[in-house]
């Protein structure tokens, strides 16, 4: 049977198309260290008291910012959470205090799919907001406008199946069409469930196990030679 050409490229960000190290050293910390600065700042502007609102809601009757710092220790996948965590780096980015970090190998082959009329998506834990920043200070320029969309958690849990057909809905493509790339076997899993290929990226700095289950690769040009991302 011939092969359904790939339309679309998903992407993970946190072991791969950035280092693990970046995230939880760099970032992370960023947020944690300026989060009650900020509460106090800018705690009132809507966004933020939106998010502050959602997190008196799933943690009542405790403080927000105790809640908060007690997600971030937990690294809870949590949608208010996020929201702030992409606030504040977002100042910290608008500062000259926080650069995005891309592997290498990344840019070049992100450049090289669009052109050739592929679709570019994320998928994430971290918030939207975060994902566009990342992209939009990369060592390599802004990125952010090859994506045709930046997907969180309120699409929903990235290890289950319902979200990835809720994300192929929103880019208007049939799963089959779309190629997932990540460095967790559970989320490509579910998105296999879904209809989706996949493929998951080793990356020794990040020392991923190997999945038996999923096409692997080390690097996203790797990813380009065995996913038949040109055969249209």
């Amino acid at each position: 049977m011939p092969v359904t050409p790939i339309a679309a490229v998903l992407l993970d960000i946190e072991g791969t198309t950035t280092p693990v190290s970046f995230v939880h050293d760099v970032l992370f910390p960023y947020a944690r260290a300026a989060l009650p600065a900020f509460l106090a700042a800018r705690g009132d502007e809507p966004d933020a008291a939106a998010a502050l609102t959602e997190v008196r809601r799933l943690a009542p009757g405790r403080d927000a910012q105790a809640t908060l710092l007690h997600w971030m220790d937990q690294d809870a996948k949590v949608t208010p959470l996020k929201t702030l965590q992409g606030l504040i780096w977002r100042q910290g980015y608008a500062e000259g205090a926080l650069h995005g970090l891309l592997y290498p190998d990344v840019a070049p082959n992100l450049r090289r799919w669009s052109t050739a009329g592929l679709r570019l998506a994320v998928f994430s834990s971290g918030s939207s907001e975060a994902q566009r920043l990342l992209f939009a200070h990369a060592p390599d320029g802004d990125l952010s406008g090859l994506f045709c969309g930046f997907f969180d958690t309120r699409v929903g849990n990235k290890r289950e199946a319902e979200s990835y057909g809720r994300l192929a809905i929103a880019i208007g493509l049939p799963p089959a069409e779309m190629l997932f790339l990540s460095d967790v076997e559970a989320e490509l899993d579910a998105a296999a469930t879904a209809g989706m290929r996949t493929c998951q990226l080793v990356r020794p700095d990040d020392r991923t196990e190997a999945s038996d289950r999923h096409a692997t690769a080390a690097d996203f040009t790797a990813v380009g030679r065995i996913a038949e991302l040109f055969t249209r």
